[in-house]
């Protein structure tokens, strides 16, 4: 499959799993456009790891307060989740090619510039910008590969090739950032550096010219209420902890960006050239995955956040071996993700995202059956960590897969930046719910007790299970229509 100019009146069509031969041959062209994408996604996983590491020593060294500190990763989640949608569709509208090496080139720049201020405002600053140009690369990087590699085999394949950089990324990160750190956490800004440059330089003469659509991106009231509105739900979301949720300013920011998406959603349904096709959230599949995103990532990296609070905090472990501990999960993933595309080949994305459901339901359920207020870490911690990581190994490109199906190449941007926006912006909210709860219940009754943390893990073992059961509606439904023929 070729990269097509946009169609004016896409077309969507469920597709079944593929069990023809993958007759595309993957050219070393075809090796070196995948290495360039997977480079990126890698990128952006490590990043995100190495610093949270580091933001000890960066409040430490800038004189950064812990409210001052935390936008430091929140300005990158506002920007990121804010503008993920939007980064998609243009990149539809305006050509991938285009958009992904302007956002991967700003992305540099502002590693660059990020390892070098002195300054905690600014350090946010670049933050938020590289946030900004994850938006872009991230949708336009999937929407590249799920163009350039044919629906079925090849593209389950290289879907799984690029989970196993994603986690690789964010694996890495973690080990990587309690090294860099020891050295001075600048490095864990300038490391990315030659990486995003050597991908730039790669992307350039790799990745095929696309063409604009023919049709669409004039709808400038469209695109600022969707960005309005993003940006300001993002940021309710971010803030809402510390602020809290009942605070006026909480209240108003949320009503004021449900007012703008209400906005933008009318726009949508009235113009005649929308920015976004909303008839694509009319496919139950796709929906499906969308919601299902939002249990993996929300459960998982809201799990992954209190065990490294109780573990660095309460238990007093060091950073690094923190990292080791929550490594299995990152290396199961790595290495169980290259097999995935063939699992997708012969079962279909549906039966494998039921069981990766199934597996973060029974890991978090194995937690809370053997936790007490003390988890022993070979007991409770390291099984639960395997259970978890073999959910988001067969889910992720699992969901990734069926998100995409049967979607036109003029719409691939569109359905990469709906699938990493409801994953983004709901472990968002998750994670947000989840630190009110452990907030709420006090500090714990001793110095290595878990039971303030007890109310989070309620509520993620809850999201997982919901994910299940949302993923089981159409295999009850199909076999009670088989009852009845």
């Amino acid at each position: 499959m070729t990269i097509t100019e946009a169609s004016a009146t896409p077309t969507v069509a469920v597709t079944v799993p593929s069990t023809a031969p993958d007759i595309q041959r993957w050219t070393p062209r075809l090796w070196g456009v995948l290495a360039v994408l997977c480079t990126v996604l890698f990128l952006d996983g490590l990043d995100v790891s190495m610093v949270g590491v580091a933001l000890p020593s960066i409040g430490a060294d800038l004189g950064m307060s812990t409210t001052s500190l935390q936008w430091i990763i929140n300005g990158y989640v506002l920007g990121y989740g804010g503008l993920l949608l939007l980064g998609g569709r243009t990149a539809d509208l305006l050509g991938r090619r285009r958009i992904f090496l302007v956002a991967l080139a700003v992305f540099a720049v502002a590693s660059l510039i990020g390892g070098l201020v002195d300054d905690g405002t600014l350090l946010i600053i670049t933050r938020f910008v590289k946030g900004l140009a994850a938006a872009f690369t991230a949708p336009t990087a999937m929407s590249i590969l799920t163009t350039t590699f044919h629906e079925g085999p090849a593209r389950n394949r290289a879907l799984s090739i690029f989970t196993v950089f994603g986690a690789s990324g964010y694996s890495s990160g973690l080990i990587l950032g309690g090294l860099l750190t020891s050295l001075g956490w600048r490095w864990t800004f300038l490391v990315p550096v030659p990486l995003a440059l050597a991908a730039l330089a790669a992307g350039i003469a790799l990745i095929p010219r696309d063409r604009p659509a023919a049709s669409g991106g004039h709808d400038l009231i469209g695109a600022t209420t969707l960005t309005s509105g993003m940006l300001l739900a993002v940021y309710t979301v971010v803030s809402a902890p510390d602020r809290g949720w009942l605070d006026p300013v909480t209240l108003g920011s949320a009503a004021l960006a449900a007012a703008l998406l209400v906005a933008f959603v009318v726009t949508e349904n009235r113009i005649a050239h929308p920015l976004i096709r909303l008839g694509i959230l009319r496919v139950g599949s796709i929906v499906r995955a969308n919601l299902s995103v939002i249990a993996l990532f929300g459960s998982y990296l809201s799990y992954q956040f209190m065990m490294t609070l109780y573990l660095q905090d309460t238990q007093g472990w060091s950073p690094l071996r923190v990292a080791l501990a929550l490594l299995p999960a990152g290396l199961l993933v790595a290495f169980t993700s290259p097999f995935v595309g063939g699992l997708i080949n012969r079962y279909g994305t549906q039966r494998l995202i039921n069981s990766a459901m199934l597996s973060l339901t029974l890991g978090y359920g194995w937690f809370l059956l053997t936790a007490g207020n003390v988890p022993h870490y070979l007991v409770t911690v390291l099984p639960t960590m395997l259970l978890l990581g073999g959910g988001f190994a067969f889910g992720f490109s699992s969901i990734m897969a069926q998100a995409t199906e049967g979607i036109d190449d003029s719409e691939q941007g569109l359905a990469a930046g709906l699938v990493q926006t409801s994953g983004q912006v709901g472990a968002a909210l998750v994670l947000a719910v989840v630190t009110a709860l452990v907030a709420a219940s006090g500090p714990a009754d001793s110095a290595a007790d878990f039971s303030q943390y007890h109310p989070g893990i309620n509520l993620v073992a809850g999201v997982a299970l919901a994910g299940l059961l949302l993923n089981l509606v159409p295999l009850i439904n199909r076999n009670r229509s088989r009852r009845h023929a």
